[in-house]
């Protein structure tokens, strides 16, 4: 499906991922184990090789966001981006999980690590999208990132908003780290002069995206 032009969300094994579809491709978040085939037939449908997907960026550490990042890069030769704080986390010993014990830190513990990723930090632009900026938004996990293309005023939330009865909210309690922290990185997400929102659970908000946020 086409949000907006060169932008397409692709249903993959327990979320949307979205692929922007320029000379290069680019990927954001790769859904569960076994999703590579669902981002191929979709490539394939719109005429582009896996060859095409340069790489993959991750909104965050969870395995419905990068549990296919493994069989896509393999496939395609994309390079993998994530933030730090959540490439970090997924490396972690059973010794921190023992020690605090929250769904986060056992939900990292039980997800495979990335490979060789590159960091994804706060205020990079990446060559996407007419520029495409990182903005990290901790809360749902240390290391959660939006994406921002001011151009054509296009948000990718990742799990840092969630829909609810109709209405923007914060990520869910039970899987995130600190709902405190998460309010502050939607508040952020207010300062941005966003149209649209592409979320990895919903259907995209297609307009009003700014004032829905504040």
């Amino acid at each position: 499906m086409e949000i907006v032009p060169q932008v397409h969300g692709v249903r993959v094994i327990g979320a949307t991922a979205h692929l922007i579809v320029e000379n290069e491709i680019t990927l954001i978040d790769a859904g569960h184990r076994g999703s590579g085939r669902l981002v191929q037939r979709y490539l394939a449908r719109i005429g582009r090789p896996m060859s095409d997907l340069t790489r993959i960026l991750c909104t965050h550490g969870h395995p419905d966001h990068i549990g296919g990042v493994a069989e896509i890069a393999g496939a395609s030769g994309a390079s993998i981006h994530i933030h730090p704080a959540d490439a970090a986390r997924l490396r972690m010993g059973i010794r921190e999980v023992i020690a605090n014990p929250v769904p986060g830190q056992v939900i990292a513990f039980l997800t495979r690590p990335l490979r060789d990723p590159q960091p994804l930090l706060d205020g990079d632009v990446l060559p996407v999208l007419g520029g495409l900026h990182v903005v990290h938004t901790p809360g749902h996990t240390p290391g959660s990132v939006c994406f921002y293309a001011p151009i054509p005023r296009l948000l990718f939330s990742g799990d840092v908003l969630q829909v609810r009865q109709g209405h923007l909210a914060r990520p869910h309690h039970i899987f995130s780290d600190d709902l405190t922290e998460a309010q502050r990185s939607v508040a952020r997400l207010a300062e941005l002069d966003s149209e649209t929102i592409c979320f990895a659970h919903f259907p995209p908000l297609r307009a009003g995206a700014r004032e829905a946020l504040r």
